[in-house]
């Protein structure tokens, strides 16, 4: 029966498949071709992703040292083909390949790559901007190539018989291996710094796609399209088009064509001078003598032998306009004097201080007449009131009291009939000079005769 110590634990028997998976000579460099699978790039970073075919898939994992190193953009669902090395990771316990390199199948990687940042800047539309005109007379011409190759001497030996009077300047540049895309960059960066320059050439022989990679470097032709004077690139030969080629504003075929596009032909430019001079000559010498004819045509005419006749009918005519000016003048002195004499009359009629001293005279007048009617009415109401006072004194209770008479009242209340009394109840009896208090001790009710009326 086996005991504890024959049982592996997990960890041991990972460690030894994993020293298998090593010691293999035939899983340390493997060659594989398949599909890409759950892939999403990693900025600067490892990037782990799967290959696949129909019936199968492995785990993958590219190091960012070695991805750097593609010259493509891998997608999803794009067949590749890998080299690396198989490989067991002990945390999970599964195997995967450590991928070293890496190109896609059917097309080679810088090409690959080639198209895919073709198209990526050609969406940002950096191929489609509007392409600057050459200067047809540049005196500065900026050359960025190889210091050793054949490009800056065909350039040189173009412009020296083209158009001498241009001057040429070198800025040396690696044209080729991994440094040259940075040190091209420098250089045109170097050229726009300096700012006297009219055109630049930017180029190099021919090659393989490989030679010619620097020149499809994103960091070149970006450059190249903010530079700000007008470029034109000549890289390899006439079948070769590289993506600086694309973004520049004129592409030559070769160095020789890119300076004869850069420079006229001094010889053709002074026959054209020439040829321009005696045409001007011929239509100077042809205006000039049509403008001698029409002079001799114009001096000719009467108006220049009197000019004194020019000012005639302008003098007539001045007179005629000052008579009528003094008529008007002194037509209209006479309306608006009338019109002056006019609102004077009118003014004084609506004189303030007239009308001022008429409403003082009707203010006073109208101040006795209310007077004199307040003191009219005023006794008239004097006397309506002694004759209401007359008959109210007549009228009043107390001359009939003065007479004899009186009259009960009980709790303020008149008693007019023996029907109000009542036997045994007190009420005031009122006569002339005071009251009486009494009691009601009998009632008699006196019969009223309809002919007389008792008081």
């Amino acid at each position: 029966m086996a005991t504890t110590e024959d049982y592996l634990t997990v960890s041991e028997l990972t460690q030894y498949l994993k020293r298998k998976f090593d010691a293999d000579p035939y899983l340390g460099r493997i060659y594989l071709t398949g599909e890409i699978s759950n892939f999403r790039i990693r900025q600067n970073a490892h990037q782990y992703f799967s290959l696949k075919d129909e019936q199968s898939k492995i785990s993958a994992i590219m190091f960012r040292s070695a991805f750097a190193k593609v010259r493509f953009k891998p997608e999803e669902g794009m067949k590749v083909m890998v080299i690396g090395r198989i490989s067991l990771y002990p945390p999970s316990g599964s195997y995967q390949i450590y991928v070293e390199q890496m190109e896609p199948v059917g097309v080679g990687a810088l090409y690959q790559a080639y198209e895919q940042l073709k198209k990526k800047l050609a969406e940002e539309g950096l191929f489609s901007k509007a392409k600057r005109p050459l200067p047809h007379f540049p005196r500065k011409i900026a050359v960025i190539t190889s210091r050793s190759g054949a490009v800056i001497k065909d350039i040189m030996i173009t412009v020296q018989r083209r158009y001498p009077l241009a001057k040429l300047y070198l800025f040396p540049a690696q044209v080729q291996g991994d440094a040259a895309a940075g040190e091209l960059v420098k250089r045109i960066k170097q050229v726009q710094l300096t700012g006297t320059f009219d055109v630049l050439i930017i180029g190099r022989g021919g090659g393989s796609i490989e030679d010619l990679w620097p020149f499809n470097e994103e960091t070149v032709v970006r450059a190249l399209s903010t530079c700000t004077i007008p470029v034109i690139s000549s890289v390899g030969h006439e079948t070769d088009t590289t993506l600086t080629d694309l973004v520049a504003d004129v592409r030559a075929a070769t160095p020789t064509a890119a300076a004869e596009l850069a420079v006229p032909v001094l010889s053709d430019e002074l026959l054209k001078i020439k040829q321009q001079r005696l045409r001007l000559y011929q239509a100077f010498r042809a205006l000039l003598k049509i403008k001698h004819q029409e002079w001799k045509r114009l001096a000719a005419a009467q108006i220049f032998s009197q000019p004194g006749r020019l000012y005639e009918g302008y003098y007539q005519k001045l007179d005629l306009l000052t008579q009528q000016l003094q008529q008007n003048y002194q037509q209209r002195l006479i309306s608006k004097e009338r019109q002056l004499t006019l609102l004077m009359q009118q003014l004084n009629q609506f004189n303030p201080l007239e009308r001022l001293h008429l409403m003082q005279r009707q203010l006073t007048f109208l101040q006795k007449n209310l007077q004199k009617s307040a003191t009219n009415y005023l006794q008239t109401k004097q006397h309506n009131l002694g004759a209401i006072a007359a008959q109210l004194d007549s009228l009043s209770p107390l001359k009939v009291l003065g007479r004899g008479y009186g009259f009960a009242t009980s709790s303020d209340r008149l008693l007019k009939s023996t029907e109000e009394f009542e036997i045994g109840k007190e009420f005031v009896y009122h006569l002339a000079d005071g009251k009486i208090n009494a009691k009601t001790l009998a009632i008699r009710k006196d019969v009223i005769d309809d002919r007389k009326t008792n008081i």
